[in-house]
């Protein structure tokens, strides 16, 4: 069962199944372009330094949307807990695993490689919180993880065959592991009781904060390029794609169901492919397309499938 669509007012004249529709497409294609808008951030900027500024600002804004929204940033200890771990895996670890792939491996790659969470999250769940899901889901998600398989393992055998691009796709594919464990976190911060805004707030200023702890044990230089292409990229990747993207899914989650929802990921992972394509100069092969179509295949699976009530409850 899915949870119960909270019902909401027409917004631009526009009826709420609509809205809830452009919302996925919107999320979709935000989620989509920033892997290559990262990017932009790799170069002459240390990538703990970008990963710093990034998060920073993330979460000072939706701290500000908190204050002027008059929501309570305050959390108790279990929230707070949950938050800090939520922070340490998926903002300071899993995106410091990210941008340093990107350094080896096109953008597209990474952005498929997370399609193996799904799998992921249903053994982690399974394992440690004795969670069922339905057979339609374990399918999707191992047909994701082939997906992944089939597109990694096509890029490794063909013209980017070497040690770099083994270290990328290991790199992503650790980004996608410890991004599994924040999940757990964040979960049990919904357990807790935590709000989404403030929660997640609290989750970036924790990664954020560990991140520049690490660079200064590390020696790292603080410094920003004064570009428009990295201060743009940077703008685009806080506010649009840590802050916007995060509060369309769950407004669309929250009002029309997780199910809607979740079809945001079967759109992120051709959406980032064809944008390495035309501006990574990225030539895939058979294997990328049939990767990709399995990823796809196993998220609609995914999303269709029924789910239990304690899986998709706000």
């Amino acid at each position: 069962m899915t949870a119960p669509a909270t019902p909401s007012r027409p917004l631009f004249g526009l009826p709420a199944g609509a809205l809830a529709l452009i919302g996925v497409g919107v999320c979709a294609l935000i989620w989509g372009t920033t892997w290559y808008a990262i990017t932009f951030q790799l170069g002459t900027v240390d990538p703990t330094a970008s990963i710093a500024w990034r998060f920073s600002l993330a979460s000072l804004i939706l701290f500000g949307i908190c204050l002027v929204m008059r929501r309570p940033i305050r959390l108790n200890r279990a929230q707070h807990f949950a938050a800090a771990g939520q922070g340490v895996f998926a903002f300071a670890l899993s995106y410091t695993f990210v941008y340093h792939a990107e350094g080896f491996i096109t953008s597209g790659i990474v952005a498929v490689a997370f399609a193996s969470m799904a799998l992921m999250n249903l053994i982690m769940f399974r394992l440690l919180e004795k969670q069922t899901a339905a057979p339609a889901v374990w399918t999707g998600a191992a047909l994701g993880a082939v997906g992944v398989a089939v597109l990694s393992g096509g890029e490794l055998l063909g013209a980017r065959l070497g040690p770099d691009a083994v270290l990328g796709v290991c790199l992503a594919l650790a980004g996608a592991l410890v991004s599994t464990i924040a999940n757990y976190f964040a979960w049990r911060g919904q357990k807790a009781g935590s709000q989404v805004l403030p929660a997640t707030a609290w989750a970036m200023g924790y990664g954020a904060a560990l991140v520049v702890l690490y660079g200064v044990a590390t020696g790292v230089t603080w410094s920003i390029e004064a570009t428009p292409a990295y201060l743009g990229s940077l703008l685009y990747l806080s506010v649009l794609g840590s802050v916007v993207a995060f509060l369309i899914y769950f407004s669309v989650a929250r009002s029309r169901g997780y199910t809607l929802a979740s079809y945001i990921g079967a759109l992120t992972p051709p959406i980032a492919l064809l944008i390495s394509a035309l501006f990574e100069g990225a030539d895939f092969g058979w294997t990328a397309l049939v990767g990709v179509a399995l990823v796809v295949g196993g998220q609609v699976l995914i999303a269709r499938a029924p789910k239990p009530a304690v899986e998709t409850e706000a």
